[in-house]
């Protein structure tokens, strides 16, 4: 008896990070091409799939506020079936079937073969690079590696992903090649952590010789990487992207504290002496560097006093991106087991106080980009602007580059130079130059 019409359209919600669309993006290409109609964060659908985050607090609450809705939609006859999948779901294996009962059948970070099967669908490994791609036809994460191994103390995914799992270099390439077939022009490189890729594999870092291996694609042009951990960073890589022009001059490096009691206290495996030395190594060898990172404040024990020196390393550092997350006390985390010590209010207080301290810095930094030409590559028309990046930004958390569309026409997916005649805070405005 079959589970399941092919008729029925299913809807897959993804949450969370990056990490989470490229696994929607598998599931979806394997379900399209065993003939299921599929959609992605869509009002419609008879089946609806939600692709969960179980990282912090907020996470978790949205996750768990779209599983509720959609209970709602199928007991009123909106929708047929719901199921449940990702972070939150593999944390919580055994409360959420007893908690919320309504959901059709739960799976886990590791359970798509088990998922397909729910449709009748047998996992086909010669689908990969098939995804059906959520983001714009020319760009395109590139998933290197599965699970982290570190021991960071206010950190679940490792409970949750498990431990570090590379991928060949063969399939990434072969991967990329599919991708850079289907018009994709830049690939963002992702994993929990990208400077441990290799060591499970091939017994040591292998970062830049995929590096290597991915600027040798053709109509690949620009090759960035996201979620570089500082500890052990294999600096061949800086040399690496000095050199090569596919790859961009940017670094996403979450350091999340410089005080040395707070960063040994988080299981960090670096101090500030370290941090800052590698930034300086950064900014030598690739001198337009930019460097992005995300902090945590409110961690316990963070007094006002190593709150304060974070913020004047904040200043005196002058990242190019930065992102804040108030401390989200986790269970079964070794952080759990602290005195959450710093109230809630304070915790937002300070994010907003690093904040607009990074406005400052990025406003200064955008000002001296006026009357400056950047390669730019288009993502979407909005209104009456056309909106692109450069090199410096990746899609969705940095800043963008805008264009009058009422007086200039612009192809999505192409790369345009542009000169910047204006700037505010995280944007710039300019005009095509040929």
């Amino acid at each position: 008896m079959k589970t399941h019409n092919k008729n029925k359209k299913i809807n897959i919600i993804t949450l969370g990070c990056s990490k989470n669309v490229y696994d929607s993006e598998n599931l979806m290409g394997q379900l399209q091409y065993n003939g299921y109609e599929v959609v992605h964060n869509d009002d419609g659908g008879d089946i609806v799939i939600i692709n969960t985050c179980g990282f912090i607090h907020d996470a978790k609450q949205e996750s768990i506020d779209t599983i509720l809705a959609a209970i709602h939609d199928k007991q009123t006859g909106k929708i047929d079936k719901v199921y449940v999948t990702g972070c939150l779901s593999e944390r919580y294996k055994k409360e959420l079937p007893v908690e919320i009962p309504e959901v059709d059948q739960y799976f886990g970070t590791h359970d798509l073969v088990a998922l397909l099967r729910e449709f009748e669908v047998d996992y086909r490994h010669e689908l990969i690079g098939e995804r059906k791609l959520t983001t714009p036809s020319h760009y395109a994460y590139l998933k290197i590696s599965e699970g982290c191994d570190r021991n960071c103390s206010f950190c679940a995914i490792p409970m949750i992903r498990g431990k570090h799992q590379s991928r060949s270099i063969e399939s990434l390439v072969l991967e990329a090649q599919k991708l850079a077939a289907k018009g994709v022009k830049e690939l963002i490189l992702i994993a929990q952590d990208l400077t441990f890729y290799g060591l499970d594999l091939y017994g040591k870092r292998m970062l830049n010789d995929l590096l290597k291996a991915l600027v040798q694609v053709e109509g690949i042009e620009w090759i960035r990487l996201h979620y570089a951990f500082p500890t052990g960073f294999p600096e061949e890589v800086i040399k690496t992207i000095a050199q090569e022009p596919k790859i961009c001059n940017y670094m996403d490096i979450p350091l999340q504290h410089i005080n040395n009691d707070i960063l040994k206290s988080m299981r960090r495996g670096h101090n500030r002496q370290k941090t800052e030395d590698l930034i300086r190594k950064l900014r030598a060898q690739i001198p337009d560097v930019a460097i992005r990172t995300t902090l945590i404040v409110g961690y316990p024990g963070e007094t006002p006093q190593k709150f304060q020196e974070l913020k004047q390393w904040v200043a005196d550092t002058r990242f190019d991106r930065l992102g804040v997350f108030a401390y989200s006390h986790e269970e079964n985390t070794f952080a759990g087991k602290l005195n959450d010590n710093v109230p809630d209010e304070i915790k937002q207080q300070r994010v907003e106080e690093i904040m607009e301290l990074q406005r400052q810095i990025s406003f200064e930094k955008n000002q001296n980009k006026t009357g400056q030409i950047f390669k730019c590559l288009f993502d979407r028309k909005e209104g009456n602007y056309y909106v692109g990046r450069t090199e410096y930004d990746s899609p969705e958390v940095d800043n963008e580059v805008w264009i009058d569309a009422t007086k200039y026409h612009i192809e999505i997916g192409k790369f345009v130079s542009v000169q910047i005649t204006r700037a505010d805070e995280f944007d710039l405005y300019g005009v095509p130059v040929h």
